[in-house]
């Protein structure tokens, strides 16, 4: 018997079965409400003022504005092959929940489309509609849904040419926005500019968390002198890390993300030579 691993082999649905139900059962209510947030932020928000985001999800948007027809379509009729795609190619990231975010945005997209728009102003609603859609999208994915297939789509097509997933992402977010700018006018992808960098925002803060105080490393000649200036200036007591064969003795200090910039000057105020590692 070949060594090759499917999914069906006798392994995977031993790992499978490993996980609890109450689990699962959060994993699928953490992607239908991820997916519930981010229709809300497309329909009752972007929509109805003309605001669209990158992704597939742009690209549905325009198509749903150029054909006057429901934005729920084009999210599932986009998506949904691209997902099978993964499948097909085992490309990382196809799971059961995919599917499951896919249908929920679809099924809530055609629900709330009939409804008005929470907001009459296009800023606010941009402001709004990033934050929701973008929120739902990384909560989606941090229970292991998706929502948006490109991604997956670029990481496969990068293996194919000679350019890189984050350039042929923007590349693809360019087209969108400069065919909002002739389909929509120039006000409306003004707009969606900005709703895109929110929602870009959001969906990193969903993932990571809020996270106020970083862990710093700090490799130098003049540790003793940098503890005693932090220690000063910053009231914290850096600790010293065990070297390594052939290193010198590192510093470790905790503070505060607003702080950051001022323990940096410290350290190179000290020693220009010295090496700053960051751990969120």
């Amino acid at each position: 018997m070949n060594g090759k691993f499917t999914l069906f082999s006798p392994v995977k649905r031993q790992l499978h079965t490993r996980v609890p139900d109450s689990r699962r059962l959060t994993r699928v209510l953490g992607v239908i409400a991820g997916a519930l947030l981010a229709s809300i932020g497309l329909e009752l928000f972007l929509m109805p003022h003309g605001i669209i985001v990158g992704g597939m999800t742009g690209l549905s948007a325009l198509l749903a504005f150029y054909t006057e027809m429901r934005l729920g379509l084009f999210l599932f009729l986009l998506n949904l092959p691209l997902l099978m795609l993964q499948r097909w190619k085992r490309i990382g990231g196809f799971t059961s929940l995919s599917i499951l975010g896919l249908l929920v945005l679809s099924l809530g997209s055609f629900m709330l489309h009939p409804f008005p728009a929470l907001t009459s102003n296009p800023v606010p609603a941009a402001l709004a509609g990033g934050l929701s859609l973008g929120f739902g999208v990384g909560i989606a994915i941090r229970f292991g849904g998706a929502l948006d297939a490109s991604e997956k789509l670029f990481d496969w097509l990068h293996c194919k040419l000679p350019i890189s997933t984050e350039a042929m992402i923007w590349l693809f977010n360019c087209l969108i926005f400069i065919s909002a700018i002739w389909l929509l006018g120039f006000e409306q992808a003004t707009h969606s500019v900005i709703a895109y960098i929110f929602v870009f925002e959001s969906v990193k803060l969903s993932l990571r968390g809020i996270r106020l105080h970083v862990s710093v490393m700090i490799s130098s000649r003049k540790s003793e002198e940098i503890r005693q200036e932090i220690a000063l200036y910053l009231n914290r007591d850096p600790s010293y890390e065990e070297p390594s064969s052939g290193q010198e003795a590192a510093l470790h200090c905790k503070c505060h993300r607003w702080e950051l910039n001022r323990l940096k000057s410290i350290v190179k105020n000290c020693d220009p030579h010295s090496e700053i590692t960051i751990k969120s």
